[in-house]
């Protein structure tokens, strides 16, 4: 393992009135105005809104709403946020939803304590903020782990790039199955292919000897795996929404990154995929994996095949290492489609031609930690395998 210095500021709440014990413990150490941010009219309709504002106007909390916050936030939408929050003298931001109204809240909370352009400060002059609005996560969708770190993926509309963007840790988060059981079985099951694609993402980042992050890694893929099989079936099967919510946070408190240099290759692809395509980001996720693995896995042979015996069962006897590591990848691409989750663009409904997919490959991040550091070029091959 490399070296690291470990601190984690978020507090969790999990399990039964997480929310309620959150908001009472935890709201009287802020101001009195808090922002109320969400999405569509989902928390609305479901009686989510109704139950939080309660809880925070018992706390003796104003609220200010700030609705609409769509899936991939843009960065129009964090300067709409921003704007309402300093008109609005907002003291604490509390996010209710999933990775995009909590991403969205990161930045919302550091753009609002400066004039300064976050875009441009964190990107071109290599800043960053260290001021925010507090702010707080009531998870209504798990699968990004996104109330776990203060790494916000936002769509710069205008650039056509979609990237992470740092931002603000929030001081609390409640996983609370209560707010999570009406989520659709669609978001439920590529949520869970996201946790799961962000444990693989760093199992695969270096040093890929063994070490003790990757072996609590194993466990919670195959925590996962199984638990995504449940839901599959059933969907409103409490036990495995609480293994799912947790496999979640665990994927992004950095506890499986200590000591790792992680990549996020497939990420960072899809990413820019999202950035022109606007695809759901867990069955986007779902569609790259597989080529990706299938493109780079001569690469770090052994760890592929590791990854095949340790987490997908693989017996390896009588097999090459290079054909175990190739199993896994297909039990993998099979288990995808076992879960109902699409394996090419045109199963995610969205149909990109080679100048798009082009435009994508030429815009992606190149990440340095993987099995080896890939072209552009070599990014749109595995593009043009998807299709």
């Amino acid at each position: 393992m490399n070296d690291f210095v470990y601190s984690y500021p978020v507090k969790v709440y999990f399990g039964t009135d997480a929310a309620k014990k959150a908001i009472s413990q935890e709201m009287g150490k802020y101001g009195k105005r808090v922002m109320l941010a969400y999405g569509g009219g989902s928390v609305r309709k479901n009686g989510t809104y109704d139950a939080v504002a309660a809880m925070l106007r018992e706390a003796g909390k104003e609220i200010v709403d700030c609705p609409g916050i769509m899936p991939n936030p843009t960065y129009q939408k964090v300067q709409e946020g921003a704007a309402l929050a300093r008109e609005q003298r907002i003291d604490f931001i509390l996010a209710v939803g999933g990775g995009s109204v909590i991403d969205c809240c990161k930045i919302i909370s550091a753009q609002a304590k400066t004039r300064r352009d976050i875009w441009q400060m964190e990107f071109e002059d290599r800043e960053y903020p260290t001021e925010f609005i507090p702010m707080g996560a009531i998870v209504t969708a798990t699968g990004t782990g996104a109330e776990m770190n203060n790494g916000a993926v936002i769509t710069h509309e205008e650039k056509k790039i979609k990237t992470g963007v740092l931002g603000a840790f929030a001081s609390f988060a409640a996983l609370d199955l209560r707010f999570m059981m009406s989520l659709p079985a669609r978001q439920v099951i590529s949520g869970g292919f996201d946790t799961l694609s962000h444990c693989m993402e760093t199992y695969f980042g270096s040093p890929r000897t063994a070490n003790v992050s990757d072996e609590i890694n194993e466990a919670v893929m195959r925590n996962t795996i199984r638990n995504l099989r449940v839901a599959a079936k059933d969907v409103h099967d409490e036990a495995a929404r609480r293994e799912l919510a947790w496999d979640s946070a665990m994927a992004e408190n950095g506890i499986l990154k200590l000591g790792k240099v992680t990549d996020f290759q497939a990420h960072m692809i899809e990413h820019q995929l999202g950035a022109y395509t606007d695809c759901n980001h867990g069955c986007g996720l779902a569609v790259i994996h597989p080529p990706l693995y299938r493109h780079i896995c001569r690469d770090a042979t052994e760890r592929f095949a590791h990854f095949a015996e340790a987490v997908w069962g693989v017996d390896g006897s009588g097999k090459t290492r290079e054909e175990t590591a190739l199993a896994g990848i297909e039990a993998l691409a099979a288990f995808i489609r076992e879960i109902g989750l699409p394996t090419t663009f045109a199963e995610l409904g969205v149909e990109p031609d080679e100048d798009m997919l082009r435009a994508v490959a030429d815009s992606t991040n190149i990440q340095p930690g993987y099995c080896r550091r890939l072209t552009t070029d070599e990014i749109f091959a595995i593009l043009m395998a998807c299709r």
